[in-house]
């Protein structure tokens, strides 16, 4: 299991919604190597009968064209992390967010979700998170975007595990399924 071990980089996941309720647009996550997976999400039909729906700062077009279905979200996950936690800054909103990708095909998530502030136990209250806001200072990155997030979590999950092995970063570009389809 991901975390589960002192060298093993955890799976973090993050999820970016639009303001009001809470639909899908952007998810990002660890891979076991420590690269991050990510990826716009095209909104299901369903999920848009609210005229007043929030796209965030996207078109609906820009998510129907560079996105990725949810079902597709859900294998890339389910090949990447199924039956794992995975640990996230926002537990309610990217939980939430999660349901409703699964909820849209009649599936349970195969994921659980834990706060990442959890895998720190010698940290004091708020720590963690003030850490955490530093670091996006520290790196000029934007916490609303899914990638900049898990990035972030897992910069400083490498300073706050003595002995942890550190990785590269490397973000996917585009799609979530580009290159990744080759059997190991």
């Amino acid at each position: 299991m991901a975390g589960s071990g002192i060298n093993e980089t955890p799976g973090f996941i993050a999820v970016e919604t639009g303001d009001d309720n809470g639909l899908p647009l952007a998810i990002a996550w660890t891979l076991p190597d420590g690269r991050i997976k990510h990826t716009l999400i095209q909104p299901d039909d369903d999920w848009l009968e609210n005229e007043m729906v929030s796209l965030g700062g996207y078109s609906l077009e820009e998510l129907n064209s560079i996105g990725v279905s949810p079902l597709d979200v859900i294998r890339e996950l389910e090949n990447d992390h199924f039956s794992e936690t995975l640990y996230t800054a926002g537990v309610s909103d990217d939980e939430a967010a999660i349901s409703r990708i699964f909820d849209t095909y009649g599936l349970d998530p195969f994921v659980e979700l834990a706060p990442a502030e959890s895998l720190y136990r010698d940290l004091g209250p708020g720590d963690w998170a003030r850490a955490r806001g530093d670091l996006f200072s520290e790196m000029g990155l934007e916490p609303l975007r899914p990638e900049h997030e898990v990035e972030v979590m897992l910069y400083l999950h490498q300073r706050l595990v003595p002995g942890g092995e550190a990785h590269e970063a490397t973000p996917f570009d585009g799609r979530l399924m580009e290159g990744d389809d080759l059997e190991d």
